[in-house]
């Protein structure tokens, strides 16, 4: 492995690719992107002459089968991200991929067993733990600063909901939206959720509902240490995008607000007012995106664990799958229940730990 740069492969070139490659390009110096793939090849072409890319190959396996490539990132579909993972691991590839790695427990913990055989590093993309408030937050927590903590209450609106055709396939809310939101839960308190209950409906688009998801919900954690938990999820917040946290401790609380593209405040005879939040995750999370991408090359080049393992990447999973069963079932759910892969098997922590 080269001294001074990591060379890596990309796989997707769609948004969150895009905004991967001209981090890597333009920010990270000590990364070097060799090759990248996309079904299609004129989204791929364009990120590689925005990013100066050498090579744009046809498929993933041109990536995992060049010697010069060392990692790779996974940022294609999710329903492609566990096979990948699989022929990267073989591969011997260390892999950063974006987040969930499946649908389904048994293909992650088929993904996680091929990390583990092969020795490779896997980091998963979740980005909100770089980012400095809620790392501020996070510290807050683990240092004792606010006492004994007893509830977190995470805001996160969308400020539009996504095209119809990707609610279709995307696994639902609690899988593409809200994963985030379980993820940021159990990294803030720095425990288990042990029970979830859940109120959803479809109040932004009929639409939503008749592709089977919901476009709104409250949904309640309950944590091993007692922690009380909510998340508060809507898929269309007009004022723009909503990212929140708050947690109450025995000594007092830490909260965090939104981002907004400029601090003025203006002040009128009938009003004061201020400038609506950043937009999207795009604008918001910039910076989170540079962090985490250092992170796993660090991690890589000096031979270390990534900051999110394998692990953190099912866990939420089954916090999803739990979400949407109490929704289903109108009742509060273990994570037991659904903690098990597709062949109804318990899956234990240390097999699967990657």
């Amino acid at each position: 492995m080269s001294a001074q740069k990591l060379h890596l492969g990309i796989i997707g070139a769609g948004r969150i690719g895009r905004v991967h490659a001209e981090t890597l390009a333009f920010r990270l110096p000590d990364s070097q992107i060799v090759a990248i793939t996309d079904v299609n090849r004129e989204a791929a072409q364009a990120v590689a002459a925005r990013c100066n890319i050498p090579k744009v190959v046809e498929s993933s396996a041109e990536i995992f089968a060049d010697p010069q490539i060392e990692a790779v990132l996974i940022c294609s579909s999710t329903n492609t991200h566990a096979d990948l993972i699989v022929e990267a691991a073989k591969a011997g590839k260390h892999i950063f991929c974006e987040k969930p790695i499946a649908y389904n427990l048994g293909q992650i913990d088929n993904a996680l067993a091929a990390v583990k055989a092969a020795g490779v590093q896997l980091q998963i993309g979740f980005n909100r733990r770089f980012d400095a408030n809620f790392a501020r937050v996070r510290k807050a927590v683990a240092s004792g600063e606010i006492g004994v903590p007893s509830l977190i209450h995470i805001i996160s609106r969308d400020p539009a909901p996504p095209p119809i055709g990707y609610i279709r396939v995307s696994g639902g809310m609690f899988i593409d939206m809200t994963i985030h939101d379980f993820d940021m839960a159990r990294f803030l308190i720095g425990d288990e959720v042990e029970e979830i209950y859940t109120a959803a409906g479809v109040m932004v688009d009929p639409e939503i509902g008749l592709a089977g998801d919901v476009d709104t919900a409250l949904i309640v954690l309950r944590f091993r240490n007692g922690v009380i938990g909510a998340i508060d999820n809507s898929r269309k917040a007009v004022y723009g995008y909503d990212q929140r946290v708050e947690i109450l401790g025995s000594k007092g609380k830490i909260a965090t607000e939104n981002f907004y593209p400029n601090q003025i405040v203006v002040s009128t005879g009938d009003t004061v007012y201020k400038d609506l939040p950043l937009n999207f995750f795009m604008e918001r999370y910039t910076e989170s995106f540079v962090s985490e991408l250092q992170s796993f090359i660090a991690a890589v080049m000096e031979k270390r664990p990534t900051a999110v393992n394998g692990m953190d990447g099912r866990i939420p999973v089954v916090m999803a799958l739990a979400a949407r069963k109490s929704y289903d079932e109108h009742r509060p759910v273990r994570l037991e229940e659904v903690n098990v892969c597709d062949e109804q098997q318990p899956v234990g922590r240390e097999a699967v730990n990657a």
